[in-house]
């Protein structure tokens, strides 16, 4: 699959997780991920507690199994601690291993590559197979979106699964972790990784003042981004940072492609690669494109390379990407 497909594969997935959300959020409290949409609000709530919805997973009795889940896609309930969990999401994927549930993981999708030690397969999230999900004899399936019958086609032969659509604030970050917790029971694991990524960002987004600076975030060379709107905008409206795509999402997308005059015109004074893994992309191909070398974050040397899993993920490593932000604000050199 193409870098090209994948980014617009993913952004409709992003769009319409973040669109169910707000939909959702008029109906029932315990079937979305979280009700703060704008930037305003998420930089607001990013550093405070875990939201309120997270109290919506019981634990019935001292053994701590069965357990049930409110997920976006239903009541689930595991009745025993799982043994064979399969994940079709990355992020889920590092969230399992963060809070201990790694020797419980038997299969992965083949877009999990962290950590190193995840059991990778053939698997694919965007295209999840009932069959292949069923062959490894699952008792726990954690997934990021049902494109079709697999949820219920795995339901009805007795496998649980929880859905874990892409996040819109960190609050539904931290509230995933909470419910990866209590599903595998590593549940005081889950609380401790929630304070300390909230310690963390909390941190590093009051380490420096990045207002009045505009920025750039490249999600492919053919110059696919996101704006303020998504999940990435708000962690860099976290430190006040403006970003030059805004003006150029009329429908509210999320993920507009630019074009080179826009950018140009713009002349952003910092642009954030994160495709510098799927694409090569680095400073030097940046100076080398045509007329780029005007661009006053080329001059400058304000082009940070990003490693693209981390930026594109909203798992325990957002706390790695936040400090990268952090660091390239602080290290931010005047044209």
């Amino acid at each position: 699959m193409s870098r090209r497909i994948l980014v617009m594969v993913v952004a409709a997935v992003l769009t319409a997780a973040a669109c169910t959300t707000a939909t959702d959020t008029s109906e029932s409290s315990t079937t979305t991920l979280g009700t703060t949409t704008t930037v305003a609000e998420t930089s607001t709530s990013s550093t405070t507690t875990v939201p309120s919805t997270t109290t919506t997973s019981t634990i019935p009795d001292s053994t701590g199994f069965p357990v049930t889940v409110d997920a976006p896609n239903g009541s689930v309930t595991i009745e025993a601690q799982p043994e064979r969990i399969v994940s079709l999401s990355p992020t889920s994927t590092e969230v399992l291993f963060a809070v201990g549930a790694g020797d419980q993981v038997v299969a992965v999708d083949n877009q999990s590559t962290y950590p190193a030690v995840a059991p990778v397969t053939d698997l694919t999230g965007f295209e999840p197979s009932l069959e292949a999900i069923a062959g490894y004899d699952a008792d726990l399936v954690i997934l990021m979106y049902d494109p079709g019958e697999v949820i219920a086609g795995l339901e009805a032969i007795g496998i649980p699964v929880i859905m874990h659509p892409a996040a819109v604030t960190l609050d539904d970050v931290y509230w995933q972790i909470e419910q990866v917790g209590r599903a595998t029971g590593h549940n005081a694991e889950a609380e401790r990784l929630i304070s300390s990524m909230v310690e963390g960002i909390t941190d590093a987004s009051a380490s420096v003042d990045g207002e009045g600076l505009t920025y750039y975030h490249e999600l492919s060379p053919d110059y696919y981004t996101a704006t303020s709107s998504t999940f990435v905008g708000s962690l860099y409206a976290l430190f006040g940072l403006e970003n030059i795509a805004d003006g150029a999402d009329p429908d509210g997308f999320g993920y507009p492609q630019l074009s080179p005059e826009h950018i140009l015109n713009e002349d952003p004074a910092m642009i954030f690669l994160a495709d510098t893994k799927c694409c090569d992309q680095d400073a030097s191909t940046v100076a080398a494109r045509p007329g780029w070398d005007v661009l006053g974050a080329v001059a400058s040397e304000n082009i940070i390379e990003l490693d693209d899993d981390v930026a594109s993920r909203w798992g325990p490593r957002v706390v790695d990407f936040v400090e990268a932000i952090a660091h390239a604000v602080e290290g931010y050199r005047e044209p």
